[in-house]
């Protein structure tokens, strides 16, 4: 069938639907990029999909994009004394960048923009710079909010089609205000630009009382009709459930995922699920009042189908069982974080009863009890499980020890043959850790995590059954009582890479799901 396509021209469909699959591996995009024309046509649009989503500290490629501004936009630069001309480099416009923009999160717009601020400070342009460092602290800010309007200008006449628009709002930072109001006030301007996005995603990540950007929010939705995702998180919820509640927005057949993250559901008053017709997925994490929550899913008409329960305190347990028996099919990812040791059997016990589909579990050990009855809901999710954390609240040494032996002597061997993820922060001895290593030796651990508690060195252990068996593709250990990790030997990390073991920060590989960037790893 391939020959076949190739032979009748096909080609380049077929390559372009394998670079697809590179679409996060920009490193590997660019060098597509250079191989030939052919490579490089298709390749730059995957490239500028998405660039303000980058991690790697280069915000050249906004430079690219001013020299797409027009005439009237050349005229208010030039009140801030800026010739573009003179200031940005001459690129060789071999293609229409902005045109090949499909996702946009304003967070991360306004991020790189401030970055890409600093970057210039920075130059050796003497003229940037001198006129940088006379700018007052206002003029500042308004070239700055000014630019930010003029890319979405430029997007816009650049006549681009958005596949997803996210509205992540960050309010807690008081002078991003300045940038969301230009910024919403430009993309209002177009309302074809709004009707385009096929995709419209909302994040709040602080409780916003800004009038004018609710307001702003508002009309964006309204404009839209085709809301896909709500995050809301902190105390923005009576805000939006008078959105999904209203008659003007209409999200009943758009809406098909809601995540909840820290929302105190003592605001949740009326049930907002039954207008909803096409919800695909709903995740509480780490919230309060949960039992508000849990009964207003129980008492809805509509299957809800719970692929995330992450918590801190234990809910009713009758309610819990409820919502279990009804949803229990559709969890993915769980984690539990409780001191009450009794309560959280109970619970243990309903996701045994309740919950086969389970693929990431996050675990915070207090008591011994618990760790066969986690031990077998692991086993019990053996099929799908790829992400496992297992953390031992510290207690006292010997304890801990304890806990930490009784953990590492018998996970290995009930571990699937298989997993993306495993986290262990234990106490560990290296006897105890050379029967883990061990009874683990058929499973591959993409990211390997650990962060040592204790005083002994495990590093042996980890050449001798890890890194010369290639058992993992990343590495990290951070020891909790030194404060250092491996990443800081550039010996040892060398070492493993030349067995093909890419060694990292531990805080850099590390998933915490009660964080909002793992949320958005997972989730989003």
């Amino acid at each position: 069938m391939t020959c076949s396509k190739i032979f009748s021209g096909d080609l380049p469909e077929l390559t372009y639907d394998i670079l697809k699959f590179l679409h996060n591996d920009f490193s590997t995009l660019y060098s597509c990029v250079l191989v030939n024309r052919f490579w490089c046509r298709l390749a730059i649009p995957l490239l500028w999909e998405d660039p303000f989503s980058i991690s790697i500290r280069n915000y050249k490629f906004i430079d690219i994009y001013l020299h797409n501004l027009n005439d009237d936009l050349k005229t208010k630069l030039n009140k801030y004394k800026i010739f573009i001309s003179n200031i940005l480099p001459c690129w060789n416009k071999l293609f229409n960048y902005p045109s090949f923009l499909k996702y946009l999160n304003l967070h991360e717009f306004i991020i790189s923009l401030h970055n890409w601020f600093k970057d210039n400070i920075k130059a050796f342009n003497p003229e940037l710079k001198f006129f940088l460092r006379d700018l007052s602290l206002n003029s500042t800010l308004e070239f700055k909010i000014l630019v930010s309007a003029s890319l979405i200008k430029i997007f816009i006449e650049n006549e681009v089609n958005l596949h997803t628009l996210i509205l992540e709002i960050d309010t807690s930072i008081a002078i991003h205000n300045k940038y969301y109001e230009q910024v919403f006030k430009v993309i209002l301007q177009d309302t074809n630009f709004i009707k385009n996005i096929l995709n419209l995603n909302l994040h709040t990540l602080s409780d916003n009382k800004n009038m004018l950007i609710q307001d702003h929010i508002s009309q964006i939705i309204n404009s839209h009709q085709n809301l896909k995702k709500i995050y809301l998180s902190y105390n923005t919820l009576p805000l939006y459930q008078s959105l999904l509640l209203s008659n003007d927005y209409n999200c009943s057949n758009t809406l098909n995922t809601i995540i909840f993250f820290h929302v105190d559901f003592n605001f949740l008053t009326n049930n907002i699920f039954d207008q909803l017709n096409v919800l695909e997925s709903l995740h509480i994490i780490d919230c309060s009042n949960d039992n508000n929550i849990i009964q207003i899913i129980n008492s809805s008409n509509k299957p809800i189908k719970l692929k995330s329960l992450f918590i801190s305190r234990i809910p009713n347990i009758e309610l819990l069982a409820l919502l279990l028996q009804k949803s229990g099919d559709y969890l993915e990812n769980c984690g539990f974080h409780s001191f009450d040791n009794s309560s959280l059997l109970l619970l243990i016990d309903l996701f045994m009863k309740y919950c086969k589909n389970i693929k990431f579990l996050d675990c915070h050990i207090y008591g011994k009890q618990i760790i066969y009855p986690i031990f077998n809901l692991i086993e019990n999710n053996k099929q799908y499980l790829n992400y496992v954390s297992i953390y031992t609240l510290q207690e006292g040494t010997n304890l801990d020890i304890e806990r930490s032996s009784i953990i590492l002597q018998n996970l290995g061997q009930i571990l699937p043959s298989k997993l993306e993820y495993l986290n262990l922060a234990l106490r560990i001895k290296n006897s105890n850790f050379s029967v883990f290593l061990e009874n683990s030796k058929n499973t591959f651990i993409n990211k390997l995590l650990i962060m040592q508690k204790g005083e002994d060195d495990i590093l042996h252990c980890i050449k001798k059954l890890i890194m010369k068996e290639k058992r993992v593709n990343y590495l990290a250990i951070w020891n909790n009582i030194f404060s250092s990790g491996l990443s800081h030997f550039a010996h040892e990390v060398k070492e493993f890479k030349l067995h093909n073991i890419k060694v990292q920060s531990y805080f850099d590989l590390y998933l915490d799901i009660r964080k909002h960037d793992t949320i958005k790893k997972l989730i989003i």
